[in-house]
């Protein structure tokens, strides 16, 4: 079989060949004599079907797979040509031309990307300057002070007085449409924080201002985001009973309290407390430092100074996202011109191009730092951030897991912890952890 393969550059490249009629029928005598040894067709005994029966009732499928099979060898010998290896290759290669002709020979054109080739040159030297963030004593102060409020218990106001807002108040109530209680509608001796928004919109409000042992009429309508949705729009009446108001003792903050704070720590002070703190409070602090200024300018610059090959399929598929998650936020109108003028389409995603480049080198630049760094990240680590973040959501780790595999997400979160995993190890080395 002739072909032409040539590399358009160190990514890409273009297989053309005609696949003529005679390959075609030698073919599909190989696949039809390999089916009939194994079909199973009534008044035939098994592997003993004629080969002309299976090409008569297989017809099409059997021309399908003489067309794939010269394909497959097309590309085998076009890219051991090419001295492109199957795992240097993205994706698969995708036909910018398959044309049959009336004498039955197959004109075809075939793209492939494959992995570019990234010199890294002195990176390092890139890495923008790290600075230091401290903490002061007014930042582990404040944050004492809402560990102290967080963990303080409740406790019954010393004197009886109305409600006010930020108030726990005890009551019990029962929630009425017309003159039908609904079901999740009642509750008894209920810690309610007022202003926390845990009730139905205009619900807390209403208990503002009650006092001991009051009852009272709370009218409120059920939101469109109500979770049951045979209430929302509707009208409805809690019957409420105030039975006392409670409030936030903070602890004292000493030796006890750090005990309590640091359960695991031996004879803990709360110095001690007051350093663990600061230590908590500057991780954040540089993490956020890291994740939004220096790892944005870090990689602008990579993007910037290095040059190579990007794989064009891979540069469609990020304008194609774009240009979707640009549709999505548009009008009905707005989505109508597009589809009555072609040629706003082609437009967006000449606009979307050069940002769509970037982020395909920013993503190969990242996999090229990971290999030189020796940073990975297994399916197991992926899992387990899913899982913690699942139940800080309060979600089922389990269906969170499913759905993001069934969305195709699992790649692009790897991605995203190797990215960060790499490019904090770079940082912390230039600051000199």
């Amino acid at each position: 079989m002739e072909f032409n393969a040539q590399r358009v550059d160190e990514a890409n490249a273009v297989i053309s060949a005609t696949l003529s009629k005679d390959l075609i029928e030698k073919n599909l005598d190989k696949v039809a004599k390999q089916a009939a040894k194994t079909l199973d067709i009534q008044g035939f005994r098994k592997g003993k079907v004629p080969v002309a029966v299976v090409k008569q009732r297989y017809a099409d499928k059997l021309e399908q797979d003489a067309e794939s099979e010269a394909l497959r060898e097309l590309i085998t010998n076009a890219l051991a040509q090419l001295e492109i290896k199957n795992e240097d290759l993205i994706g698969e290669p995708s036909f910018s031309k398959f044309d049959k002709k009336e004498n039955g020979d197959i004109d075809v054109e075939i793209k492939v990307a494959c992995r570019p080739v990234i010199d890294l040159g002195d990176y390092k030297s890139l890495i923008p300057e790290v600075v230091e963030k401290e903490i002061d004593e007014k930042e582990i102060a404040e944050r004492l002070e809402e560990m102290s409020k967080a963990s303080a218990p409740l406790e019954k106001i010393k004197r009886k007085r109305a409600v006010k807002d930020g108030d726990f108040a005890v009551i019990d109530f029962e929630g009425f449409i017309g003159d039908v209680a609904f079901d999740g509608g009642k509750a008894e001796k209920y810690p309610l924080q007022i202003g926390s928004g845990a009730f139905i919109p205009g619900f807390e409000e209403q208990i503002i201002g009650m006092k001991y042992e009051e009852q009272k009429d709370v009218v409120v309508t059920f939101p469109a985001e109500y979770q049951s949705k045979d209430l929302v729009g509707k009208e409805a009446v809690f019957k409420v009973t105030l039975h006392e108001i409670q409030e936030k003792v903070p602890a004292e903050i000493d030796d006890e309290f750090a005990k309590k704070m640091l359960p695991n720590e031996e004879n803990p002070t709360v110095e001690t407390l007051k350093e663990k703190i600061k230590e908590q409070l500057k991780y954040a602090e540089m993490s956020k430092y890291y994740r939004e200024e220096l790892k944005p300018a870090y990689l602008d610059k990579l993007v910037e100074e290095l040059n190579f090959a990007l794989p064009s399929s891979v540069i469609d598929q990020e304008i194609n996202f774009a240009l979707n998650s640009k549709v999505r936020t548009m009008s009905e109108e707005e989505i109508k011109a597009l589809q009555e003028d072609a040629s706003k389409i082609e437009d967006m995603r000449n606009e979307l191009k050069e940002d769509a480049e970037k982020s395909v080198k920013a993503t190969f630049i990242v996999d090229a730092l990971a290999k030189a760094e020796g940073i990975d990240v297994s399916d197991q680590e992926v899992t387990q951030v899913i899982y913690y973040e699942a139940l800080q959501m309060g979600q089922n780790p389990q269906d969170i897991l499913k759905q993001y595999q069934e969305a195709g997400y699992l790649p692009a979160i790897k991605m995203s912890m190797i990215e960060d995993k790499v490019i904090t190890k770079l940082l912390d080395e230039k600051l000199g952890k």
